[in-house]
């Protein structure tokens, strides 16, 4: 009998949220953060790592936090960050603060198709729209991590990608990325 694979959640949550007038990581009075690592613990992670930079906080058990020191470059150092701090993980999901309504069950059937896929790959849509989480097999952190750069993220890295499991979440959640308030 083989074991479970272990899964790692990255909140990334570090940005200033230049747009949203204050880190995302503050929003609703923390309420965000909360949502998020309740998503990713409640969804089949076994380990959280929330990644801060802008805002350093006190976050939510069961997750734990590391700082990106190099935040302000963008996404991709914030992800390169939460990426080495999972680096044990056979499996990581990707997650983002901003937003809010997805829950453990879009987290859930995303880590499912990964897990499933002969690419180790999963991504959420909703109505067709690439969104988060996005999993994937811990194969994959190497390559990933070497096309970060910037306010990049994994979507590079996706589009070069043959067997992304696309999982429409539309039922579950809208997916909406809150940049305004």
């Amino acid at each position: 009998m083989s074991k479970a694979p272990s899964v790692a959640g990255v909140l990334l949550a570090a940005g200033a949220g230049t747009r949203y007038g204050m880190p995302k990581v503050l929003a609703q009075q923390g309420e965000w953060l909360r949502l998020a690592v309740a998503a990713l613990a409640d969804g089949g992670c076994d380990d959280v790592v929330v990644v801060l930079g802008a805002a350093v906080v006190d976050v939510p058990p069961p997750a734990r936090a590391v700082v990106a020191p190099d935040w302000a470059s963008g996404m991709g150092a914030s992800l390169r960050t939460g990426l080495a701090a999972a680096n044990a993980a056979d499996l990581v999901v990707v997650h983002l603060v901003d937003v809010p309504d997805v829950g453990a069950d879009v987290v859930t059937r995303v880590l499912a198709a990964a897990v499933t896929s002969d690419s180790g790959l999963a991504r959420a849509t909703f109505a067709g729209r690439p969104g988060h989480p996005v999993a994937m097999a811990g194969r994959h952190r190497a390559a990933l991590s070497a096309t970060l750069a910037g306010d990049e993220g994994a979507r590079t890295f996706l589009k070069g990608m043959s067997g992304v499991a696309f999982v429409e979440c539309g039922d579950l959640a809208t997916g909406a990325d809150v940049d305004r308030r």
